[in-house]
C-alpha cells in the first residue's frame, strides 16, 4: 500500500509514520503544496496512492483545498470512483460543520489526537489491509 502522510505538525506526522509504516510505504509531506505535489507525482507516474492522511489545517494550502484539487484532478483524469486514492481527513477542531462542507470527496475523518486502533479500522474498512 502506498501512503501519504499530509501534515504539518512533526509529532504527528512521525507518530502518523510510525503507526503505518508496517502496512505501507510512507510519504511525508508536510503543507498542503507538498501534499498536490506528491499527488500528481504519483498519479503521472502510474504509481498512485492507496491512502492519504490530510490534516485540514496545513500552511500554504489547507487540506480542504488540497482535498478539491485531488479529486478535481481524478475527474479530469477519469479515474473511477471505486479507484480514487482513500481520504482520511484529520483535524484537532470540532469541525462538524466543516466536515459537513466537504460533502463526498473524504472517505473517513479522524478526530485528533489520533487514535491509532481507531485509524486502522477506518483502513480495514476501506479494504485496504487485511
Amino acid at each position: 500500500m502506498r501512503i501519504l502522510i499530509a501534515e504539518d505538525d512533526f509529532t504527528s506526522r512521525k507518530y502518523l509514520e510510525k503507526a503505518l509504516s508496517p502496512y505501507g510505504k510512507c510519504d511525508l509531506a508536510i503543507n498542503g503544496i507538498e501534499a498536490i505535489d506528491h499527488f500528481l507525482l504519483a498519479l503521472d507516474h502510474g504509481n498512485p496512492f492507496d491512502l492519504i492522511c490530510l490534516d485540514i489545517m496545513m500552511p500554504k494550502v489547507d487540506g480542504v483545498r488540497v482535498l478539491k484539487v485531488i479529486r478535481e484532478t481524478e475527474k479530469q483524469k477519469r479515474v473511477e470512483k471505486r479507484k480514487r486514492v482513500k481520504i482520511i481527513i484529520a483535524t484537532a477542531l470540532n469541525a462538524t460543520e466543516l466536515i459537513d462542507d466537504l460533502g463526498q470527496d473524504y472517505d473517513a475523518y479522524i478526530v485528533k489526537p489520533i487514535n491509532i486502533d481507531t485509524l486502522i479500522n477506518t483502513i480495514k474498512g476501506f479494504g485496504l489491509l487485511k
